[in-house]
């Protein structure tokens, strides 16, 4: 979402608030209007569940959404005549899809790509980056074992963060050797595993990181 629709990445990761469907026009606005974001034109993720591990009600677990601001008093009365979901004030709302089938949406929009031409999106900035970061504390010689497994989970920072960090992406992270010790928490980087610089994965991923040198975000 950040690098298809020119959004940013908190500068200090995602925050999961926990949130459910009827407070999240309200939670995900600027804290200068009373919300959980640092500012406007920022990605993030609304968690199901609270610090405590109980359920959020009417949790959108299994949905995506998007929260927006009315540009006019004409816009912020639509938003109540057709029934979207508003924070107090009426300027911000939210509209969301109960479903999110990624793992069938993702194999359709690459066979469009190769087959038909046809691309879903086109990332036309590198503004965000999903890195490695450590779900405990690990030592030389154990292996990451990528997105959704025990070792490293993805983070969303600004690019221009993560290359500062030399941070390695969460697609790189599997089957991944240490070679340093990472602290939990910790954003793995390129220098903290035994990685091959001949892969064409690695070779694909630095072009990137030279053709789309990102910019520091800005407040919008």
């Amino acid at each position: 979402m950040a690098n298809g629709a020119g959004l940013d990445c908190p500068d200090d990761g995602l925050g999961f608030p926990p949130c459910g469907l009827h407070d999240l026009a309200k939670v995900f606005r600027p804290a200068a209007d009373g919300g959980r974001m640092a500012r406007s034109g920022l990605v993030d993720i609304a968690a199901s569940q609270e610090p405590d591990g109980r359920e959020v009600f009417n949790n959108i677990r299994y949905g995506v959404f998007v929260t927006f601001k009315a540009h006019n008093e004409y816009s912020r009365a639509c938003f109540k005549q057709y029934g979207l979901l508003t924070d107090p004030s009426g300027w911000y709302a939210s509209m969301w899809r109960p479903f999110h089938i990624i793992g069938l949406e993702t194999s359709i929009s690459v066979l469009s790509a190769v087959l038909r031409n046809e691309p879903t999106g086109s990332s036309k900035e590198f503004r965000g980056d999903a890195v490695a970061t450590a779900k405990k504390d690990m030592q030389p010689g154990e292996m990451l074992d990528g997105e959704g497994g025990y070792a490293v989970w993805a983070n969303a920072i600004p690019a221009s963060i993560s290359l500062a960090h030399a941070a390695l992406p969460i697609g790189l992270a599997h089957n991944v050797r240490l070679k340093r010790p990472v602290k939990k928490d910790q954003i793995v980087s390129f220098n903290d595993v035994e990685l091959l610089n001949d892969l064409d994965v690695v070779k694909v991923r630095r072009e990137m990181e030279e053709r789309f040198q990102p910019e520091p975000s800005v407040a919008a």
